[in-house]
């Protein structure tokens, strides 16, 4: 089958700093583990999924607020570098984000938002095109989905994370839900949308479409490094994919195949190849 192009996708949602602990087990409450090692990279589940969607292949802009300040300006260059359209964030003022990780040995994380700039996002002379699909996360403020559900006029894909729960509006307008499976179960409204994909992290992910499981695949085996970007370039991928007009297994292979190479990498934001070529990974 031939695989359709990839359509304009905007982003709206958080931009943060990653202070990682890489550790060789995760500490349990009141606990303290040593011998870590850590890293400061580019992250945000808007940023990280606009940064996937550039390096799949798609044209991209990033609608969001950073911090005037020094982090700010290096996450503005990072998504740049990526090949995001950045003239849609604004300088806030309020810090930059900052998001607090934990990943041990096996890839697995846990992880502390502080929001500042993510919680002045502005859809203030944002205007979408049909053609254009358009992403958001719930690192933002909810009257921001909200609005979008309204404004947007054509592709709408909410990737409903952190469990929050959803206005019956944005629900009923989302032409695509993305949850992982404990957000699956914390969100009971995102049962009646019309298409929810559901990731089960190592085992895959399914497709529903009004309340229908239509399509079920494994994830690729790999070594994971970390988790922590893998859940947002699936979010890309599968979006750009249905987007496009991709079949649903098409689009649910590739996806799994974008996150299985993401966890791979450390970084939130990692490397990854044309979305095409994911899709005879699965």
């Amino acid at each position: 089958m031939a695989l359709s192009a990839l359509a304009p996708l905007a982003v709206v949602g958080s931009i943060n700093v990653d202070l990682t602990a890489s550790v060789a087990r995760l500490p349990g409450p009141g606990e303290t583990v040593l011998g870590g090692t850590l890293a400061r990279e580019p992250g945000g589940k808007g940023a990280n999924q606009a940064a996937a969607a550039a390096r799949l292949g798609a044209p991209v802009r990033m609608i969001g607020c950073v911090g005037d300040d020094t982090d700010g300006r290096w996450m503005l260059e990072g998504l740049a570098n990526a090949g995001v359209d950045v003239s849609g964030v604004w300088l806030g003022d309020e810090p930059t984000g900052t998001a607090l990780i934990t990943v041990d040995a096996e890839g697995e994380n846990q992880i502390a938002v502080c929001q500042g700039a993510n919680a002045d996002v502005s859809l203030l002379g944002v205007s979408f095109d049909a053609a254009e699909a358009v992403l958001v996360q719930l690192e933002i403020p909810m009257e921001i989905v909200a609005d979008l559900a309204v404004s947007v006029p054509g592709f709408f894909a909410v990737n409903a994370a952190p469990a929050t729960p959803l206005p019956a509006a944005v629900v009923e307008r989302a032409d695509l839900i993305i949850v992982n499976e404990t957000e699956f179960a914390l969100l009971p409204e995102v049962a009646r949308a019309r298409v929810v994909a559901v990731t089960y992290g190592a085992d895959g992910a399914a497709l529903r479409r009004d309340g229908v499981e239509v399509a079920r695949v494994p994830s690729p085996r790999v070594e994971a490094v970390s988790s922590v970007g893998a859940g947002d370039a699936f979010c890309a991928a599968l979006t750009l994919a249905l987007h496009a007009g991709w079949d649903d297994e098409a689009a649910l292979v590739a996806a799994c195949a974008v996150g299985a190479d993401a966890v791979r990498h450390p970084s939130a934001q990692p490397p990854l190849r044309a979305l095409v070529e994911y899709a005879s990974l699965g």
